[in-house]
């Protein structure tokens, strides 16, 4: 059963806290930006990238040749 005889901590001292044990652990924070897939075209410019690089190499092989190439297959 949870211990609830502790006060409740504001969110803003929780998240300065575990970014504390974070740095103390060595890491920092990152920030990054992303494409947002919820914008309008987002699936269209997909598609339409998709179709360009298959149009490029319609059988796929030179790509396959290049992910054979730097990839590490597990040994099974």
């Amino acid at each position: 059963m949870p211990n609830r005889s502790r006060r409740p901590v504001a969110p803003a001292k929780r998240m300065a806290s575990f970014r504390e044990r974070m740095r103390a652990a060595g890491l920092r924070p990152l920030q990054i930006w992303v494409p947002d897939t919820r914008a309008p075209g987002f699936a269209e410019t997909c598609r339409k990238q998709a179709r360009a690089i298959a149009a490029s190499d319609p059988g796929g092989d030179e790509i396959m040749r290049f992910i054979e190439g730097v990839y590490e297959w597990p040994d099974e």
